[in-house]
């Protein structure tokens, strides 16, 4: 699999625990702003209503970029049914 460039409004989730931040792996938030010329990300985490309640800077190895759909159409494997 490629690595995902990262980028302005990608969904992203943490790949490690911030807990000076109560922040946790897994916890997924937006990219606000590009820092450092890309070295380096704002990321806002949002509640359930859209209320931000951390916003933090990040490294590229602190997060991973979340996909909702396939990376190319030949990668999707046909449906098996039982």
């Amino acid at each position: 699999m490629t690595k995902s460039r990262i980028e302005f409004l990608n969904v992203v989730a943490l790949t490690v625990d911030l807990p000076e931040y109560n922040l946790y792996r897994g916890q997924v938030g937006t990219v606000a702003e590009l820092l450092a010329g890309g070295a380096a990300f704002e990321v806002e985490f949002s509640d359930r209503n859209g209320r931000t309640y951390e916003s933090v800077g990040l490294r590229p190895e602190q997060i991973m970029v979340l996909h909702f759909e396939p990376a190319s159409p030949d990668s999707v494997r046909p449906m098996v049914t039982a």
